[in-house]
C-alpha cells in the first residue's frame, strides 16, 4: 500500500506530520491530490485552542482545491484530470433540513476539518457528492478560496434579490471583503465597507468597495449618511460579529430595514433588542453555504467580478504548516488568506 503524509494538530499550537495508507476510493467516491489548502478563522481558533465544536487530535483543511486521480465505478460528474474543490459537508441527509434541501443545517452537521477529518494531506478521498468540478484555467490558489467565498455568496442570497440595492458591510476581514465584493458582482447599487484597519480598508477600495470608512475615527450612523444620504443602507452585514458591531448597526439602521449576522459570536450576545423590536427591524442570519452558492461563486471568479488575488497574502509548503500559524499570528492585521502549497 501506498504512503502520504497527514497533517495532525494533536494540542492547541502543536502540528505533527504522520505517514499513512493513501485511501481506496468507493463505488461513489473520490480520490484527490490536494494542491492548495486555505486557512481561516475558525481553523485559526482550532490552533490556538478557542474552538468550542473541536477536540483534539484534529485534521484540519476544509478550503481546498486538487487534481481528480481515481474516481469509483459510479462517478460520472468528475474524471481523473479534473481541477476540483471539495464542499466540506457532511450531513445525514435524513433530517427535516436534509430532506428540504437545507442541507447547510443539518441537524448533525459535521465540517472536514472540525469534527470530522479534513483535507490537509497529499490525497484525501471524497464522496462524489461534496466534490465540485472548478474550470480547467482556474489556478489552485482561486480554487482553495471558492469556499470562503461561496460563505459570502451564501450571506449575499440571504437577502433575496439584491440587486439596486444599499448595502454596508462591518467588519473588512476576508469574509467582509468577500461580502462586500460579491455584493458588488451581484447588483447592489453602492457598497460601504467599514472597519478600525487602514490596511484592510485600503484592500477594499483595491477590489473595488465604493467607500471605506474607520470606525475608530468616525461614527457609524454618521458614515451611513455620508456614503448613502439619509435613507441609509437597505441592507447591514455584520462580518465582525460583536457588541460594539451589532448594536451599532442596530441602533444606526434605517427603521424596517435589515440587519444579516455573518460572523459567529465568541459568546453571550448583549445587543438592544428594544431598539430591534421598536424600528421593526429584520434581523437574520447566515450559515455556510450549498452548492449553489459554489457554482455561483466560480462563476462570479470566472467572470473577473471578484478579485481573490488581492486577498492572498503568504503561502507556505505543507511542511511548514506551524510556520503559517505563526506567521498569522505575528501580522494578525495584514494576515487575510494564507494558503498552504502542496502542489511540489
Amino acid at each position: 500500500m501506498k504512503k502520504m503524509l497527514q497533517q495532525v494538530m494533536t494540542a492547541p499550537k502543536e502540528i505533527i506530520f504522520r505517514e499513512i495508507d493513501i485511501p481506496e476510493v468507493g463505488d461513489d467516491e473520490v480520490l484527490i491530490k490536494i494542491k492548495k489548502i486555505g486557512i481561516c478563522g475558525s481553523d485559526i481558533h482550532v490552533y490556538h485552542g478557542t474552538h468550542p465544536f473541536t477536540s483534539y487530535p484534529v485534521t484540519q483543511g476544509h478550503e481546498v482545491s486538487g487534481e481528480v486521480v481515481e474516481v469509483g465505478k459510479n462517478v460520472s460528474k468528475v474524471k481523473a484530470g479534473d481541477r476540483v474543490t471539495i464542499e466540506p459537508q457532511v450531513r445525514c441527509g435524513k433530517c427535516y433540513p436534509c430532506r428540504h434541501g437545507k442541507y447547510n443545517l443539518c441537524e448533525e452537521l459535521k465540517v472536514m476539518g472540525f469534527q470530522t477529518t479534513g483535507t490537509a494531506s497529499e490525497y484525501f478521498k471524497a464522496p462524489e457528492l461534496n466534490v465540485t468540478k472548478l474550470p480547467d484555467d482556474m489556478d489552485y490558489s482561486k480554487g482553495a478560496m471558492i469556499e470562503p467565498l461561496a460563505v459570502a455568496v451564501h450571506a449575499i442570497s440571504r437577502a433575496g434579490d439584491i440587486r439596486g440595492k444599499r448595502v454596508s458591510v462591518i467588519g473588512a476581514g476576508p469574509i467582509g471583503n468577500l461580502v462586500a465584493q460579491s455584493a458588488k458582482a451581484m447588483g447592489a447599487e453602492r457598497v460601504m465597507l467599514s472597519d478600525v484597519s487602514d490596511y484592510r480598508l485600503s484592500l477594499g477600495k483595491k477590489v473595488g468597495i465604493d467607500a471605506v470608512y474607520n470606525t475608530r475615527e468616525s461614527d457609524y450612523n454618521a458614515d451611513l449618511i455620508d456614503c448613502f444620504g439619509p435613507d441609509k443602507a437597505d441592507i447591514i452585514y455584520d462580518c465582525a460579529g460583536n457588541d460594539i458591531t451589532m448594536n451599532s448597526a442596530i441602533r444606526s439602521a434605517r427603521k424596517g430595514s435589515t440587519i444579516i449576522l455573518v460572523a459567529v459570536y465568541a459568546g453571550m450576545a448583549n445587543v438592544d433588542l428594544a431598539v430591534l423590536n421598536d424600528h421593526e427591524l429584520d434581523l437574520n442570519t447566515t450559515m455556510m453555504y450549498r452548492h449553489e452558492d459554489y457554482e455561483k461563486a466560480i462563476e462570479l471568479v470566472n467572470e473577473k467580478k471578484i478579485d481573490l488575488e488581492s486577498l492572498m497574502s503568504n503561502t507556505f509548503p505543507f511542511n511548514e504548516y506551524q510556520k503559517a500559524y505563526e506567521y498569522i499570528d505575528q501580522n494578525r492585521e495584514k494576515a487575510m488568506k494564507v494558503l498552504i502549497d502542496l502542489e511540489a
